[in-house]
């Protein structure tokens, strides 16, 4: 399954849903004015939308989510890499590491990582 596509104003909301799910929408209002200055109408409209591309569901006034955190983070790495190098994850680490220095402890971290994708193993 392809993961929709959530936006940037989307991803805010949904870093909130993550975090206090299952909420009900009066709860999610509160906490979307709170933390994004959001107006009611604007909290149900994005909840309408995320519903509708299967994002999130609202059962009975309590919201869900149906992507996590880590999907979505995924989806958004692998449309960055496919559209900006050319789908080279090399291509892209390159990049990235020629403008961030990585300490010790993420040198260690990424290694295991390695380590396990060639073990076929789980972290």
């Amino acid at each position: 399954m392809n993961t929709p596509k959530i936006h940037e104003s989307e991803y805010r909301f949904c870093l909130i849903l993550w975090e206090h799910e299952p909420v009900t929408t009066v709860e999610l209002v509160k906490l979307c004015q709170q933390q994004l200055e959001w107006k009611r109408t604007t909290t149900y409209t994005v909840i309408k939308r995320l519903s509708e591309r299967g994002i999130l569901q609202n059962e009975n006034g309590v919201i869900t989510s149906l992507v996590s955190k880590e999907e979505a983070q995924a989806s958004e790495i692998d449309e960055l890499v496919e559209k900006r190098f050319g789908g080279s994850l090399p291509s892209f680490l390159a990049a990235f590491t020629r403008h961030q220095k990585l300490s010790e402890k993420e040198l260690d971290e990424v290694q295991q990582m390695i380590d396990h994708i060639r073990k076929g193993t789980t972290p």
